[in-house]
């Protein structure tokens, strides 16, 4: 699906990855609704876009609730006309500690967050998107969704459930007017350990010696899942490789990003 003259609601939009889809839509053509829980944030990514800003619209909400979720389509409607597709990309990490001292109240802060918000932006906006003459929804999952990263064991549980979410969507979508991409995007320069609150110390993609794609690159390969319609976009350097590397052998995949981490976290 082509993004020029659509309209695509992108969560996560105050910053990183969701930002930079923002203004790539944008500069694509597309009209944008902005949804995050930072209005500071999307206030910035509006004046970022300068003269297309007459085509975002924002909406603040906290993704993880539910009621707030399905009162959107009515919101995005209402300012924008329609709606052709979603790129769920709002998104947290858990704190850098292993599963078993990980508190309750991380892991279902992560599990809302990055699994339960996604779900309740299909169910909210599917009916909608099955109206229109074509539409696409984008999960954003993570590198980290298809091979482990000790530390982020949890996060990782939350991006490999929307891999399989994304992908059995998909298949039931199957013959109608809504594709359906999952993307997994590798180690990016954003500030998701800071908006995750989230002490990163010396855990960072840079301290670790993988590559790191800037936002807007990742951004560029997201959208150009959607507008080709991609079953799965390896996003960045390192998740094409590391794809590769799992998939030929997991074991010394996950050792060797074992030896990473380790190296990271001291």
């Amino acid at each position: 699906m082509k993004v020029q003259d659509k309209v695509i609601v992108v969560t996560g939009a105050g910053a990183g990855i969701g930002r930079a889809l923002t203004l790539g839509l944008l500069a694509r053509g597309a009209r944008v609704a902005a949804a995050d829980i930072n209005e500071a944030g999307l206030r910035e990514t509006q004046a970022l876009a300068g003269e297309a800003a007459e085509r975002v619209s924002t909406h603040v909400l906290d993704l993880s609730d539910r009621a707030k979720v399905a009162a959107l389509p009515a919101q995005v409607i209402a300012a924008q006309g329609a709606v052709d597709g979603v790129i769920n990309n709002a998104g947290i990490i858990q704190p850098f500690v292993p599963f078993n001292e990980l508190d309750y109240k991380d892991i279902e802060r992560v599990i809302h967050v990055n699994l339960y918000s996604q779900i309740y932006m299909i169910k909210s906006f599917l009916p909608e998107l099955l109206k229109r003459p074509e539409a696409h929804i984008v999960n954003v999952s993570s590198m980290g969704g298809f091979f482990p990263f000790p530390g982020q064991t949890l996060y990782g549980a939350t991006k490999a459930a929307v891999k399989l979410l994304s992908e059995g969507l998909y298949a039931e979508l199957l013959g109608s007017n809504v594709g359906v991409s999952v993307a997994f995007p590798g180690a990016t320069a954003t500030d998701i350990g800071k908006n995750s609150g989230v002490e990163m110390g010396g855990a960072d993609a840079e301290s670790s010696g993988l590559p790191m794609a800037s936002a807007a690159d990742a951004a560029a390969e997201i959208i150009a899942a959607m507008e080709k319609a991609k079953f799965q976009a390896f996003v960045g350097r390192d998740s094409k490789m590391m794809n590769l590397f799992y998939r030929l052998n997991p074991r010394a995949a996950t050792r060797f990003i074992q030896k990473q981490m380790q190296r990271m976290l001291g």
